[in-house]
């Protein structure tokens, strides 16, 4: 076998190697002398003594994490060179509720599954939610996190279409450690600090007890505090529109020339507090018997901040046929000659930017449980197979408000009551305010239980060694919840109609995976998975891997698999939701750009499927020691997949006169778009590849210790629903450049590291006219020093030379695309480590 040669120390240092310095120089230290113990690798559930396997791992070390000041794990996650799109985070303003998600290949957060000691994660959020919020899990408990870079349904089943990002909590820890992470930009805004403890001891039965706290807090930057930020003019203004006219200066009523400027109220980085609770167990029961458990509870407090409410409702025009006399509005001579008018319905149109009121402010306060505990055993020593059962509980819920939400209904009879107020220009009364505003509350959870059993173990050996082998059932229950306010619920705010989302299903799974060394140089990896959903029935998915071990110094590998994406609760059980879309009516009866659609769900829906494909080398050059590189060239294609249909088709092409697209969409032949619907179906395809490259360099030189370590993406395709994003952005879909680039080197010696990072995004194409965006290259340095074996520090400075986000003209936020690039600026970091 291989277990001895360089290819076997190259898999261990380069093939999970890590994005960054830390984790390579932590694998280099395994590598150099660990004893041989059978481990299970991120993909696989069989137990092997070695780390290699077909498909590309990736693995980034605590220490990695520290050093490059990440505090939330989303953070860490999206600078990675196998992420695209446009993920939501820390730097999401609109529509994150607080969650941070990580998007592998900008597939889509629901088709990366994100695990926690290789099982399960809850998703969280704001209830019925369809991935994992990284905010639930802190910084200060991970070990290491795994990033399974291949689809592994197979395996895992559900959602794990793009990979699999496994975060390996720390364990058998023994002492005291606290930590204290600092972070703020030279602006002086935008502070973060994290405080946490680990306490851990040993028992003299072979135990290990592990406990951790841990408390993070953020704060938040203003989008119009920074230079580069283009003011972003909404069509709503201040003052409020009657029938699209204004009151200019002299009292005239003349057509709107400006809006507001939302970026004074919206944040680029978002306010949030975390307090988190975990520990890790293990206690030998006996010599062939193992139980062990792990716990995590968090509470995240956090908010994002819009611009105030833009209110917008139908008056009815006294003098009208059929209008009450008492609830209508007068046209005087004035609002006439500015071209003031009933519509054929014999109302006229308000809108108004509620500034009076003042910012929307969100608020979240989430909870999020999760408790894991396992037994382990061997069923004969002389047969080396291992059997493990294990149950799995996660509970999230979730309290969210928003500040002065407005009140339809209660606006428009303070209209009719105050007409002089709303049509003067002038501010509103505060008890004007206190009518049309209200605080707008919402309630949801998730809550997920999981019994699983595991036999693994060798089957028989061949020639060249044992067939291993793992067999599993397992049973799993998801649910959710989301209650929006009874004034969204009955449709009378002036944000879009919403209705409650409640369901649950169940799915019972059976796998089982085999390793076959054909030959020294030829291994084969087999699984096969079938599980049986409440909901759509039954999938089965297969993966088929193979390493080729052509000499000490080249590895081969490649995997075929297909995977699924089971739809979940919001899309099978979700209620009407209303949504304002930035469409044009074909028609012209709907003058704004901003449309309301109604988005269904469907309980019938059916599974997304797909096709994945790697193939790659390891590479160890005998004449470079301390050297490896790997290559690997990845497709997948998602077909069948969960999404809504093109609505600007739909309404050109009923428009045009398809009968079927007007019944489809819920719109008339004469263009009334008051049912407009775009419901969620299964004709929605993904297609994308691309090349990872990875070269690790391990040498001495000057009397000091140096590592290099480039990480390279070279994005070939992306495809989805008929359209190429390849080298593109805008702000609807986020980044999928051609080239992603990160490099790190490190110099040390016995007391202290310098350590220089650069991240590379190429330049892309604006999505809407092609024209170019620029490339951005960030420039990080930190440097540690060890006083002792107990106290160490660093310090650090992010985006080094203050480089500016590119601009987007389509940009989410700030006229750029904040999940993409850095739009914080340069920030100066710290962090004092103490253990004893």
């Amino acid at each position: 076998m291989f277990t001895k040669n360089r290819i076997a120390q190259s898999v261990k240092l380069a093939v999970m190697a890590s994005l960054s310095v830390g984790a390579t120089a932590a694998m280099a230290e395994e590598a150099a002398g660990a004893k041989v113990e059978r481990i299970a690798v991120t993909g696989s559930r069989i137990q092997r003594q070695d780390m290699e396997t077909a498909s590309p791992v990736t693995v980034i070390s605590a220490e990695s994490i520290r050093a490059e000041g990440y505090t939330s794990v989303d953070q860490m996650l999206q600078t990675q060179t196998s992420m695209a799109g446009a993920a939501v985070g820390s730097t999401t303003n609109n529509g994150s509720d607080g969650v941070a998600q990580v998007d592998l290949r900008g597939m889509g957060a629901q088709r990366t599954l994100v695990l926690l000691n290789g099982r399960r994660m809850v998703n969280s959020g704001s209830g019925a939610d369809s991935a994992v919020d990284l905010n639930s899990i802190p910084v200060a408990m991970i070990a290491r996190v795994e990033i399974l870079k291949d689809g592994a349904s197979a395996v895992y089943g559900s959602d794990a279409i793009a990979g699999v990002v496994n975060i390996i909590t720390k364990k058998d820890f023994d002492g005291f450690q606290f930590d204290l992470n600092g972070s703020g930009t030279d602006k002086g805004d935008g502070e973060t600090g994290e405080l946490s403890a680990l306490y851990g001891f040993n028992t003299e039965n072979g135990g290990n007890y592990t406990f951790g706290a841990a408390y993070s807090e953020r704060r938040g930057v203003i989008q119009a505090d920074r230079s580069w930020t283009e003011a972003g003019y909404s069509s709503y203004i201040p003052t409020g529109t009657l029938g699209g006219k204004v009151r200019d200066a002299d009292g005239n009523w003349v057509k709107r020339t400006t809006g507001y400027d939302f970026t004074q109220d919206s944040w680029y980085q978002t306010p949030s507090k975390r307090y988190s609770l975990f520990a890790n167990m293990v206690q030998e029961l006996s010599d062939d018997l193992v139980l062990n458990g792990d716990v995590l509870y968090t509470k995240r407090k956090s908010d994002q901040q819009m611009a105030p409410q833009p209110a917008s409702v139908m008056l009815d025009v006294c003098g009208q046929e059929g209008v009450d006399a008492d609830r209508c509005v007068t046209l005087d001579q004035a609002m006439l000659d500015g071209g003031i008018a009933a519509d054929e319905t014999g109302r006229v149109e308000y809108k108004r930017r509620t500034n009076d009121v003042g910012p929307r402010v969100y608020n979240q306060d989430t909870d999020t449980l999760r408790a894991s505990v396992a037994l382990q055993g061997t069923l004969d020593a002389g047969t080396g197979m291992t059997w493990d059962l294990s149950y799995t509980y996660g509970k999230n819920k979730a309290d969210t408000w928003v500040e002065n939400s407005i009140n339809a209904v209660n606006t428009a009879n303070a209209v009719y009551a105050n007409q002089d107020a709303f049509f003067s220009g002038a501010p509103l009364t505060q008890d004007i305010i206190n009518q049309i505003g209200y605080l707008e509350e919402t309630n949801g959870g998730n809550e997920q239980n999981i019994v699983s059993g595991v036999l693994s173990g060798e089957l028989f050996d061949l020639d060249a060694g044992a067939v291993g082998f793992a067999i599993g059932a397992e049973y799993r229950r998801d649910s959710g919840y989301y209650n929006p306010d009874p004034v969204i619920v009955r449709g009378e705010g002036t944000a879009a109609q919403q209705d409650p989302t409640k369901g649950a299903y169940d799915v019972i799974s059976i796998y089982e995976e085999v390793s076959v060394p054909f030959s020294d140089k030829l291994t084969g990896e087999f699984a096969l998975r079938f599980d049986d959903y409440s909901t759509f029935g039954k999938a089965t998915t297969w993966k088929v891997g193979l390493t080729y071990v052509a000499n000490d110094q080249l590895m081969l590998r490649t995997v075929a698999a297909t995977g699924f994406r089971a739809p979940n609760v919001s899309e099978l059980f979700g209620g009407n939701t209303q949504s304002f879309d930035y469409l044009e009516d074909p028609w012209g009866n709907e003058q704004d750009a901003q449309i309301k659609v109604n988005y269904t769900s469907d309980a019938n829906i059916q599974p997304e499927e797909s096709e994945s494909y790697t193939a790659g080398l390891v590479y160890s050059p005998e004449f470079i020691d301390g050297m490896s590189m790997t290559l690997d060239y990845w497709r997948f294609k998602v077909s069948n997949a969960i999404t809504r249909l093109d609505a600007q088709q739909g309404l050109n092409d009923c428009h045009a006169g398809d009968a079927a697209a007007c019944e489809l969409f819920m719109i008339t032949a004469d263009g009334n778009l008051e049912s407009f619907t775009n419901p969620l179906t299964n004709v929605g395809t993904q297609d994308t590849s691309g090349i990872d490259f990875n070269l690790s360099y391990n040498f001495e030189a000057l009397g000091l210790d140096w590592h290099i370590n480039n990480d390279l993406t070279y994005l070939l395709n992306f495809e989805q629903d008929g359209n190429d994003y390849t080298n593109t952005i805008d702000g609807n879909f986020g980044g999928y450049a051609r080239v992603r680039n990160n490099l790190s080197l490190k110099a040390g010696a016995e007391d202290w590291d310098l350590m220089y990072y650069n991240r590379f995004i190429g330049e892309m194409d604006y999505l809407g006219d092609g024209s170019a965006v620029d490339s951005v290259l960030y420039h990080n340095i930190v440097a540690s020093y060890h006083l002792n074996d107990g106290l160490s520090m660093s310090v650090g400075v992010k985006n080094f030379t203050d480089v500016k986000p590119s601009y987007v003209e389509n940009g989410s936020d700030g006229g750029t695309v904040p999940e993409v690039y850095d739009t914080i600026g340069r920030q100066i970091y710290g962090s004092v480590t103490y253990k004893f």
